[in-house]
């Protein structure tokens, strides 16, 4: 773990340094073209995802057919551990409960005092890609996290990849989170090669509408690549967890959460806050000493910073964004009301990001890079589009055309105008 002391100097300068030294200090870019990837899918089709898949993926793995049977979901869904499929299934439970939660308020009708009428709501998109990151490692709950939103917004199709494994499939206990998730349609793909696919289709994969879902550096390249052909939720970078630790905090639950974070890799960007700096020692020597001992804890950079009071703190969660942002404060709650900027906000002592990742009922698709600014967590939502219905009687035309007439012409297109003011009537 890298750890680094930032002196206060006000929140947006202290966050701008902080972001910039992260930014300095890791991060990889992808050495792969994805341009050319996309070139290869679109004109190869599943022979290209495959090869791409095998070049890209484990060493010494397989080709293997891209379509994964649903029976074969259902059959590891039913030879789960028991344990693990109650986990999954508690999961999966409060993850549709609260994605259900938030079309209570979907649709809105407006009459205005012309007499016309504007009905705002939204509608499901046809079709929805999920991509789950896999090969070496397996994330059954980012499968939970995007298809059950994507079933709860009533997305009629819903399709799944993941990058196979050595052996040439899918794990078991990703299939199962398929299967608990209701996906209509499985394949065994990873990588830029898959988001291109699910894009432009193949003779297997048929196109989507919106595709969601972490992935590495190439994923979210290929995203941003075909974003506007198909809507994406989010172009994410590393994982982040910002921490502001009060006077009482436990160090050593606090290294916990810093290095759960630093799992997710060595960019992952780590902050800690506090007004003693006494915290700041503790939880510094208690991070490099739980790193030291857990071998899947990566390198990834810590800052801290002594803030004034919890008031330059919390102004400083709100210049830096952070994706995960953890108040073990005495105050916590009343802290929570304040921050107006970050994914997902994880209140006192107990309320560790870990609760988020997994069951919680939260979403862990979350913004990064300080996009939680201006976005904010999966849900359904991102597999919903806003549309508009307009009703305009006789007498609404009649109050209304002039307007129109007269801003069509003003913009060069009188054509406009004549089509409201023929509806007027005379």
């Amino acid at each position: 773990m890298r750890v680094s002391r930032f002196e206060w100097g006000g929140a947006v300068p202290t966050a701008k340094r902080i972001r910039l030294w992260h930014l300095q200090a890791g991060g990889t870019v992808p050495n792969v073209d994805v341009a050319t990837i996309g070139r290869e899918v679109r004109e190869g089709g599943d022979e290209a995802v495959i090869a791409l898949t095998v070049r890209f993926g484990p060493a010494g793995a397989e080709p293997a057919p891209l379509a994964v049977e649903r029976d074969s979901a259902d059959a590891a869904l039913a030879g789960l551990d028991p344990a693990l499929r109650e986990s999954l299934e508690l999961a999966a439970a409060n993850i549709r409960a609260v994605a259900e939660a938030q079309l209570e308020a979907d649709s809105a009708e407006v009459r205005l005092p012309q007499g016309q009428t504007v009905t705002v709501g939204s509608v499901p998109v046809s079709a929805a890609g999920i991509y789950a990151p896999g090969g070496r490692a397996i994330y059954p709950s980012s499968v939970l996290m995007c298809a059950i939103p994507a079933r709860v917004a009533g997305v009629e199709r819903v399709a799944l990849a993941s990058p196979p494994g050595p052996e040439g499939g899918l794990h078991p206990i990703v299939l199962a989170a398929a299967a608990l998730s209701e996906v209509d349609e499985i394949f065994a793909m990873g990588g830029a090669q898959a988001i291109f696919a699910l894009a432009y289709g193949t003779e297997t994969v048929a196109p989507v509408d919106v595709i969601a879902g972490p992935g590495n550096a190439w994923v979210q390249e290929a995203k941003r690549e075909v974003q506007g052909l198909v809507g994406i939720d989010s172009y994410a970078g590393p994982s982040e967890l910002m921490v502001i630790a009060g006077h009482d905090a436990d160090p050593e639950w606090i290294a916990l959460d810093l290095c759960a974070q630093a799992e997710h890799g060595d960019e992952s960007p780590l902050l800690v806050a506090a007004v003693e700096e006494r915290v700041i020692d503790e939880i510094e020597a208690a991070v490099l000493d739980a790193a030291r001992s857990r071998p899947s804890v990566g390198d990834a950079p810590l800052a801290t910073v002594q803030v004034p009071d919890a008031e330059a703190a919390i102004a400083l969660a709100n210049a830096f964004a952070p994706e995960h942002l953890e108040l073990v404060e005495e105050d916590a709650a009343l802290l929570a009301d304040r921050v107006a900027a970050a994914g997902c906000v994880f209140v006192g002592r107990t309320g560790a990001t870990a609760f988020g990742d997994y069951v919680a009922g939260s979403n862990h698709v979350l913004p990064t890079g300080g996009a939680g600014r201006f976005s904010g967590p999966l849900g359904p939502g991102t597999f919903r589009r806003r549309i508009s219905v307009v009703e305009i009687p006789p007498e609404a035309a009649a109050k209304l055309a002039p307007h129109v007439d007269t801003i069509a012409r003003a913009e060069g297109f009188p054509v406009h105008g004549e089509s409201a003011i023929i509806r007027s009537p005379r």
